[in-house]
């Protein structure tokens, strides 16, 4: 009972942005940038127990040039922030980034000069994944989130027009000081 059985004349009518965000999704090579105890949770998810290799991401990849995922795992010295938007300018577009544990997603507990309080000050970040440590469980299913955004992505010209939206809209957001409710 294959897909041939299921379409009556045997064609499959897509788009092109269909095709490539399902290729994109299935072959991320992530880049590992782990710089603390999160670090050695992301390399347990790439071990035979989580197996990332069922998702299409085999190697974690040491050079950026053949990296499109950046995983941050841990917390970023303010010495470490140029490193890090170093290896993002030298990784090839499409690119994103995941932002591991808490300590990379806003700083954690080292609430000091020392530590950047959040990597998306350094790079922008696609998603977020909370936790000291989080658990592999958790990093499989950030990475399977950012398999459907990717999915969605649009190309070309429609990519940069959402681009364009996105950013009028958040030139347009209240700023936090001033909004009201539950957030003061």
């Amino acid at each position: 009972m294959g897909l041939e059985e299921k379409l009556p004349s045997g064609v499959l009518l897509t788009t092109v942005e269909g095709v490539a965000g399902y290729m994109r999704k299935a072959s991320f090579w992530p880049a590992t940038f782990g710089l603390a105890c999160c670090a050695i949770e992301m390399m347990t998810t790439g071990g035979p127990k989580y197996d990332l290799a069922r998702y299409g991401m085999e190697v974690f990849r040491a050079s950026p040039r053949q990296a499109d995922l950046m995983i941050v795992a841990g917390r970023v010295s303010q010495k470490m922030a140029p490193v890090l938007r170093q290896i993002y300018d030298q990784m090839p577009e499409p690119k994103w980034v995941l932002a591991m544990g808490v300590c990379a997603s806003s700083g954690g507990m080292f609430n000091n000069y020392a530590v950047v309080q959040g990597v998306d000050h350094v790079v922008p970040v696609d998603m977020y994944l909370p936790g000291c440590p989080p658990r592999p469980e958790m990093l499989i299913d950030a990475i399977l989130k950012l398999h459907d955004q990717v999915q969605q992505t649009k190309l070309g010209v429609n990519r940069r027009n959402e681009i364009a939206e996105l950013e009028t809209a958040a030139l347009r957001a209240l700023p936090t000081s001033e909004m009201k409710g539950l957030l003061r």
